[in-house]
């Protein structure tokens, strides 16, 4: 009974360095991967998709653009005191994990980009990726895709004229 107990002790122990050896790689990988991630650079390349209340600016040029189901959407905006804007911010992002300046080629990989813009402490625009993406590691630029969202009646109702015009000259 004793010589088990031993055994048991010893499979344990063998079993017990082993994880920690595994979490300590898993734990350098990570590392590795943030500070790789840290290495981005982003820039703001443009805006596109722009929408209010579902209606695509795209394919506006003037005002008799407008058609009938549009003048509804615009109503309908007023009278439910809703207006929801929808547009893609398009983020340039550089990853300089190309194998050069003593770091490995790294491809970075984003599943989420989480984002929302703060105002007086109030968030205003929300946003996030609507897919993952990857960044090549190979010093190219790749774009990001952020889908950002902004209810433009509640956004400026509680502003005020005042807190729009502040906000014009910030």
């Amino acid at each position: 009974m004793n010589h088990s107990k031993k055994t048991i002790s010893l499979l344990l122990v063998v079993l017990l360095g082993f994880l920690l050896f595994e979490s300590c790689a898993t734990l350098g990988q990570l590392g590795a991967a943030l500070a790789n991630l840290r290495r981005l650079k982003f820039r703001l390349s443009d805006v596109t998709d722009f929408a209010l209340l579902g209606i695509r600016f795209s394919r506006i040029g003037s005002i008799s653009d407008f058609n009938a189901m549009d003048a509804l959407r615009l109503v309908q905006g007023f009278a439910t005191k809703r207006f929801p804007a929808e547009f893609v911010l398009n983020i340039e992002a550089q990853n300089p994990n190309d194998g050069t300046g003593g770091s490995r080629q790294t491809v970075s990989t984003l599943t989420s980009l989480e984002s929302r813009l703060l105002i007086d402490g109030v968030t205003t625009v929300t946003g996030n990726i609507d897919r993952a993406l990857e960044i090549p590691g190979t010093g190219q630029s790749s774009i990001i895709p952020l889908r950002m969202s902004i209810d433009l009646y509640e956004f400026f109702g509680n502003k005020g004229y005042e807190g729009i015009l502040n906000l014009a000259l910030a």
